[in-house]
């Protein structure tokens, strides 16, 4: 009994795995977006929600003129004072930017990002990936199938709500930044600069990093294995189809990359990795952010926000 245990152990294991990889558990909505979505003017922004041909799912939040802003865009506006900049007046427009999320995400995640960002100039898209939030597919492909859905938000945006889609830039974490890396190495890709968090370099690694921490490195690597097996049949792709390192070298745009120094899901070094591989060509920064950890990179004492504005401000909006 035990001997058949055992071998039927790391099958279901790497079945389960492959299970979360391709079908993520779907957020709910919180009561903070419930409360944001009720009240936008409080946050300073304007919201308009539509639906992309496809099904994709999205809210534009913008600037609001004449509104008092909300204590987030407040406090960017008053850290990028610190650094001598000179701010467009709140309520105005100066670009715009694409807002991808991450795995187990949801657009309206992004909503208190976006109040960040609208305090400073910039209109931003937000959308539901497959598998998440309300978007009616039900495959994760880590960025593999869905390249093209930011530059689709943003068009069909425009198109619907009669403005200019240029100057244009995107912004990712986690898997929402590996999406925004193939959507950076698109034809024809409209992004004028990148910021990119808390990313993964190649999926198979991650996954192998998991399941090792999990189980050791030898039932690691048969766990790892399942998982790509099972994740095949579930996804039609190969977990090593998901490679951002493969395609970084092939970036034209300026590229700002971050990553938590304690990040126990998607390693530093994964980070790292990525940046080294950066085209020499292009304008880049690294920064990493002492202490956090994957989830709570973004809300650490680190002033995260007014550097991510200020490279989307001298990139996207000059």
């Amino acid at each position: 009994m035990l001997g058949m245990v055992l071998l039927l152990l790391p099958p279901l294991a790497g079945w389960l795995a492959a299970d979360q990889l391709a079908h993520p558990p779907r957020r709910p909505l919180q009561g903070y977006h419930r409360e944001f979505l009720a009240n936008p003017a409080a946050h300073g922004v304007a919201l308009k929600s539509f639906t992309c041909a496809d099904g994709t799912p999205c809210i534009v939040c913008e600037p609001a003129p004449q509104a008092v802003l909300g204590k987030r865009g407040q406090l960017i506006r008053e850290q990028m004072a610190l650094k001598g900049l000179v701010l467009p007046a709140p309520g105005s427009v100066v670009g715009n930017l694409v807002l991808v999320h991450g795995r187990r995400g949801r657009k309206e995640d992004y909503l208190l990002i976006a109040e960040r960002f609208c305090a400073v100039g910039f209109r931003c898209i937000l959308l539901d990936l497959p598998a998440h939030g309300d978007h009616p597919a039900t495959t994760a492909c880590y960025g593999v199938k869905e390249a093209h859905l930011p530059a689709q938000a943003l068009s069909e945006a425009a198109a619907k709500f009669g403005f200019n889609p240029q100057p244009v830039g995107i912004m990712g974490l986690s898997m929402g930044a590996a999406v925004s890396i193939r959507a950076l190495v698109e034809k024809d890709a409209p992004w004028r600069a990148a910021v990119l968090i808390s990313t993964f370099d190649t999926l198979d690694h991650v996954v192998r990093h998991q399941t090792s921490g999990w189980a050791g490195n030898w039932l690691g690597s048969v766990w790892s294995h399942m998982t790509g097996w099972f994740y095949q049949r579930e996804a039609r792709m190969e977990v090593s189809a998901a490679n951002s390192l493969a395609l970084v070298p092939g970036l034209k745009c300026p590229v700002f990359l971050a990553h938590g120094t304690s990040d126990r899901v998607i390693p530093v070094e994964c980070g790292r990795r990525l940046y080294a591989a950066l085209p020499p060509g292009i304008e880049k920064r690294w920064v990493e952010i002492p202490g956090a950890d994957h989830d709570n990179v973004l809300i650490t004492d680190f002033p995260i926000y007014a550097e991510m504005a200020e490279w989307m401000l001298r990139h996207v909006a000059n």
